[in-house]
Parts: structure tokens; sequence; C-alpha cells
């Protein structure tokens, strides 16, 4: 990106089939302390092993309940947070680093080509500041462009986001602003570097139903014109659909299923993720999708056991799960990932579960 620059460049199609991002084996611990003086022996498994890339210009859905370790992934990605382990390759024209690796000043280097949109768009901007020092203060930190080329790039932002005219907003506050022209800001100052990856940690959540379609489309429009790649953070599925590509549905820090998006929703090959398929209400009612029961609460992420994560709530739990450590990611479609000892099985094992529910329920009406 060059100082004069008024808006982001269009990023050159990308050559061969390199990934932006190679997340390998990447691992979050939070240690449990003891004492001051006494060495931590519990941890908390926030995100425990997951492997998976984005391509240059896609969009990969991140998906799962609450405290699955959704945000803390993002968060590694942008260096937000320290990972106690894994790789991180990034890999953007002339710039390739082990991002897991990287310190001090190679930080604020990549900072120019990775940035985050926060879920809160009220917490993620300091009061004290206008619009104009919000969003430029990107460049002031990387020392990019003079005031009035700076002044210039942020007013063409704003108007690419939506908040026009933008002379108008350039020295509002944030409290002067709506939940979704705070968050337009908030995706300005996102795109104010020209990144090639953005992680969005769902940021359509905090905002009302009638608005979330326009900041959606915003973002997806945005992808395409300028070719970023998002990490998608959400629990809702109908957004992934809309703006993903592919989707990674990750349950107590490990990656259960992955795949194409619609290859996910049409044919899900792991519980859990039928499970979240099933809550989803459909509104035409003469649709009946086949439930999934679920058993008890989100297991403890402190020390867990080595056999699968999703083994104490899943319904079709076997004695191959009981007896083997957590399954891999193996490829049950083209691009179609699942970790399940039993994924062959589960359109059979959901049919006649639902069967027997059905036939207690009609025994219970006629008793």
């Amino acid at each position: 990106m060059t100082s004069s620059s008024p808006i982001p460049e269009v990023r050159p199609e990308p050559k061969g089939k390199v990934p932006l991002l190679e997340i390998t084996d990447l691992e979050m611990r939070f240690p449990i302390s003891r004492g001051l003086f006494r060495a931590p022996v519990d941890f908390v498994h926030a995100v425990d092993g997951i492997s998976f890339q984005i391509a240059p210009g896609e969009s990969l859905g991140l998906v799962g309940e609450s405290g699955c370790g959704k945000t803390t992934t993002g968060r590694m990605l942008v260096k937000l947070q320290e990972p106690t382990g894994g790789n991180v390759w990034f890999r953007d024209a002339d710039y390739e680093r082990d991002v897991a690796a990287i310190r001090g000043r190679e930080i604020k280097e990549y900072r120019r080509r990775a940035q985050m949109i926060f879920q809160d768009p009220y917490e993620s901007m300091n009061p004290r500041r206008t619009i104009f020092d919000t969003v430029s203060e990107p460049m002031a930190v990387q020392k990019v462009g003079s005031m009035p080329e700076r002044e210039g790039r942020v007013l063409a932002l704003l108007r690419l986001v939506g908040l026009v005219p933008p002379e108008n907003f350039l020295f509002r506050y944030p409290h002067e602003l709506s939940g979704g022209q705070r968050q337009r800001v908030a995706i300005a100052r996102a795109l104010v570097m020209n990144p090639s990856f953005v992680v969005a940690d769902e940021p359509t959540s905090m905002l009302d139903v009638s608005i979330r379609i326009s900041i959606m489309e915003l973002m997806a429009g945005l992808a395409r014109e300028f070719r970023v790649s998002y990490l998608y953070i959400t629990h809702d599925l109908a957004v992934a659909r809309y703006m993903c590509d592919r989707i990674a549905v990750m349950y107590l820090g490990k990656i259960v299923e992955m795949g194409p998006t619609e290859e996910i929703l049409a044919r899900p090959k792991h519980p859990y993720t039928k499970a979240l398929l099933s809550a989803v209400p459909v509104p035409d009612p003469a649709i009946k999708r086949t439930p999934v029961q679920i058993k008890g609460g989100i297991s403890k992420a402190i020390n867990p056991p080595p056999e699968c994560r999703f083994i104490e709530r899943c319904p079709f739990a076997a004695e191959v799960c009981r007896t083997n450590p957590h399954p891999p990611l193996e490829e049950k479609g083209p691009d179609h990932l699942v970790s399940c000892y039993r994924a062959d099985e589960i359109e059979e094992l959901v049919e006649i579960a639902a069967a027997k529910a059905e036939a207690a329920t009609a025994e219970a009406a006629t008793a």
C-alpha cells in the first residue's frame, strides 16, 4: 500500500494454490493457578491442536457454542493472544512468516496484513476519540501518509462502508452513532491498512436484526471486491451460510467437522453438527428435520480426557469411542473432513433414534 492511496487497491489474483494462512496443531492452554509459589498442574484446553487452511479471498466460518474456543482462535491468528503451541504460517506476496513465532517489531509489520473486527461496537472504540481518530489510528501507528492523505483515505473508506456524506461523520464521537453505524466504522478501521486477512468476531450479533443483513452484504461485497480473506466467527449457521465458502464446526477446543458450506449443511456427518442444524428453526411447517437429542451440558475444558471430546453428550457413543483417543479429521467426501469414528453410520443411527423416539411418544399417547 502506498501512502497516497485513497482506497484499498484491488489485490492481484493469487498464483497457484498456496494458502494465505496455514494453521497446524494450534493450541492455547490457560494455566489454573494453585497459589503464588506453586506451579500449575491444571490447564484449560481452550484450543487443542487444531489445523486448517484459508485460501486468498476465501471466507471460513468458525461455528460452535459459547466456550468452544472460537474467539481465542481468532485472537491468536492476529497476535492478540500468544499460542502455547503450533504454527500459523502466513504467506502473502513477498511476506512469509510463522506468525506464532514473531515478536516485537515483526508483530507491527504483520498488523498491516491482518486485522480484527470485534463483536461489540459499543466497547471496541474509545469514547473520547472522534471517528477520524479511530479510523486513522492504524495509519498513525504505522506512520503511513501525511495528515491530508490520511484524511482523504478515511473519507474514502467511510463512503465505501456506507457512511455518507462522510464529512458529516468525520469528527463525531462514538456515542453520536447508532450500533450499525459504529460497526461500519469498525469495518473501515479494519480495512484502512488494506489487510489481506480479517478476523470477524460475530460482527452482527450485537446489532438489530433489521440492520444485520446490510452489514453482511457490506462485508461480503468488500471481500469480493478487494479479495480479503475472512475468518468469520459466529453462532448463527444462517449467517455462516450467507457469508462463508467453508465452515469449520468447533467443539470444546477441537474442530469436529469442516468442509464446503453447502456440503456441511446438506450432509452433516458429525452428531454435534447434526444437533446444531436440528436446532435451527425452519420457516416451512411442512418441512421436518430429524432431531438429534444430545445429552447434558458442555463438558469441562480443564484437563479433558484423551477420548472423543463429545463422548459424554453423544447419543451414538460406542465402545470404539471409549477405548480410542479423540478421532482425527478424516475425509468423508470432497474436502469434507469429519472427526468421528461412526461418521459413516450417522445417517442410519439418527433415523433409528428418531423412529424409537416417535414410537415411544405414540405409545405414551395411547397409554
